[in-house]
Formats: structure tokens, sequence, C-alpha cells
């Protein structure tokens, strides 16, 4: 102070291991507490969902084939031990009691029909629904029925026989001069359609569907309207309709 020079304070120092001389600042306070921030890696959960999902389809795949091969295994089983064979059919008789073409186009008629029906398995019984069958001449239906609803025992024979009638059908004038024109025999067929399940033992299947149809016959229709004539039998042909979801196989 002699010299008349000024000299600021010094700033106080903080003792080791001591309190700081003044208040720490609102900044020096907070970020002491203050943890480091560390983002989360953005891609690391889609990583696992996106794993999870493709071990939840290899398990699915996994099962399903195990089923599929499971499902093999026992039809294999089951064919081994019964060898199912298709239901036969053919037509005995078709005789016509009535016909008459109108001059109009329109048809009525009246003919009879009988079917065999016939079980070759040793060990399965059908379990047959009433079977609609329709009677067609070139395109034209001339005759409708049913057979009842029936149980096929394995091994057996089951007579069919039922009438079938047609009643005021109107038929194009091409369809009608020919049906006119030939009496001395007319080429026919026979369509029937059921649904059917297999009986074994006091085990029964869900019925499926079934469709026949019987070519090669010939109908000789009668010169009056109550004139009979009958036809030779024909073999026929079985298909059966097996519905899996929303597909039809046959």
């Amino acid at each position: 102070m002699s010299d008349g020079v000024y000299l600021p304070p010094s700033k106080p120092t903080a003792r080791p291991g001591g309190p700081p001389a003044f208040p720490p600042t609102k900044a020096q306070s907070t970020g002491a507490t203050r943890l480091a921030y560390r983002p989360y890696p953005a891609k690391a959960a889609p990583r696992r969902r996106r794993g999870l999902c493709c071990s939840c389809c290899l398990c699915f795949v996994m099962l399903l084939a195990v089923l599929v091969i499971l499902a093999a295994l026992a039809g294999g089983i089951f064919y081994a031990i019964y060898r199912p064979r298709r239901p036969a059919f053919s037509v005995s008789t078709l005789r016509v009691v009535s016909f008459n073409v109108s001059s109009s186009g329109h048809l009525a008629s009246r003919l009879d029909i009988n079917v065999t029906s016939r079980n070759p398995n040793k060990k399965l019984a059908y379990l047959y629904d009433p079977i609609t069958f329709s009677i067609l001449s070139g395109g034209a239906d001339i005759g409708d029925g049913s057979f009842s609803a029936f149980v096929q025992d394995a091994g057996s024979v089951t007579p069919l026989s039922a009438p079938a009638s047609i009643s005021g059908q109107s038929l194009d004038a091409a369809t009608a001069s020919g049906l006119r024109r030939n009496r001395g025999g007319v080429p026919a067929e026979v369509e029937m359609e059921t649904k059917a399940g297999v009986k074994i033992g006091g085990l029964k299947t869900k019925r499926i569907g079934m469709k026949v149809r019987c070519e090669g016959l010939s109908v000789a229709l009668p010169a009056g309207k109550k004139a009979a004539a009958a036809s030779p039998g024909g073999d026929c042909t079985v298909k059966l309709r097996l519905k899996i979801w929303k597909w039809s196989i046959q």
C-alpha cells in the first residue's frame, strides 16, 4: 500500500478434503448428480421380435409336417387293413309306362327304373342318404325320381326301384321333334346324386358327396300314351366328392 499500487484480493481456494470456500453454483450442484444419457439401440427390439416370429413360423411348419406324416401313416394303415373300394351301380331295367309330347312341345312321361347297387368291400358297410336321379335323353330331362335311404352291408347286393315322372316339361323344337320321330329307341342316360358314409364296426364316418352316371342306355318310346317298353341295363361310373375346407376334390 505504501507504493500506491492496488492489488485485488486473491480468490479463496478450497482446502484439501474440506468444503469449498463458496457455495457451489446451480449448474455445479445439478451436474454432480446427473447421470450420463445413453440412447437405447433403435434396432434391438425389432430384431428380437423378428427372431420370435421366425421361431413361431418354424414351429408351425414342423407341427404341420408331423400332422401330415401321421395322417399319411394312418391312411396307409387303414388301406392296408380294409382295402376300401367304391360301390358299383348298374341299371337293370328302364321301362316307359307313358310318354307324350304335345304339339306345343311340352312333355308328360312316366317311367319305372330298377337299379342294382353292389358293395364290393368285405369289411365296410355303406350308409346312403336318399338318392335323387334324373333320366336324360339328348340333353332333355324326361323323368325325375328318388330312391329311399338305406344301409348296405359289406359284400351285399341291394336292388333299388322307383318311378320317375315329368309333367309339363317344356322342350325346344328340335328335341321335341326328335322324340316324336324316334319311337323305335332313343339314347338315354341316368344321373344319380347322394351322400354316403362308411360304417366300420361301431364307427361311422362323415357322409361325403357321390355322383353316379349311367350311359349307353336305349329307351324304346311307346307309340301310345300307355304302351310299355323296356331297355337293356348299363354300367355306371361313380365319383366321390371330397370337400376340404373350401376346395372340392372329385
